[in-house]
């Protein structure tokens, strides 16, 4: 099953554990912001401090998990077929973020985009967990200074993760046009269900 996430927009999937799903950037350099959930409850979600404290790592390796805020998996990184470079430090782009760029009037944003996919779902979480940003090219300094820079990824380049439990699956094709890192314009990304017993009516935007 594939769902094509248009730019600068959203999809939300239902995972279940051991099934594998696949984040595409369709067309190059364009960031993607994921977030997981926990099917059975919500309130626990993937959560990058969390990973970082489990694998001593920026963002794990080839077999790693990612956690959530309660320290169990909930994913692992099984492939990689991008230049590798992602991010878990900058948080989802928001209103009030655009409006700190100088935007005075509405721009989608990551957080608005997973409210809406959750809610399409009939769920809804109390905060907006900090993303994993797929192919997102921020690269720390040694005086640790970070640096926005364009996403380098390549048409069809992918990440794919097998679900740890089950859980709620979101994909933003981050809509931020101000900075940077999606070069001259958002592009769609796709993501693909790539094992077990497809269901279509799990998808909402």
């Amino acid at each position: 099953m594939r769902v094509v996430v248009p730019a600068t927009e959203a999809r939300a999937i239902k995972v279940r554990t051991g099934q594998r799903v696949r984040v595409t950037d369709l067309e190059g350099g364009q960031v993607g912001d994921v977030f997981a959930f926990a099917a059975d409850d919500v309130n626990e979600h993937l959560s990058a401090s969390h990973t970082r404290a489990a694998t001593s790592r920026l963002f794990p390796a080839i077999g790693e998990q990612f956690v959530t805020d309660r320290r169990r998996p909930i994913l692992t990184l099984v492939e990689d077929t991008s230049p590798g470079w992602h991010d878990m430090l900058i948080a989802a782009c928001d209103p009030a973020r655009y409006r700190a760029l100088g935007v005075s009037g509405f721009h989608a944003s990551c957080a608005d985009n997973l409210a809406r996919s959750m809610a399409g779902l009939g769920l809804a979480t109390p905060v907006i967990p900090q993303p994993v940003n797929v192919f997102m090219r921020i690269p720390v300094a040694d005086d640790g200074g970070l640096s926005w820079l364009n996403s380098i990824s390549r048409p069809n380049d992918a990440i794919t993760l097998e679900a740890a439990m089950d859980c709620v699956f979101v994909v933003s094709a981050c809509p931020q046009d101000l900075v940077g890192i999606n070069g001259h314009k958002p592009t769609p990304l796709a993501i693909d269900l790539l094992n077990g017993q497809d269901d279509t009516s799990d998808v909402k935007e």
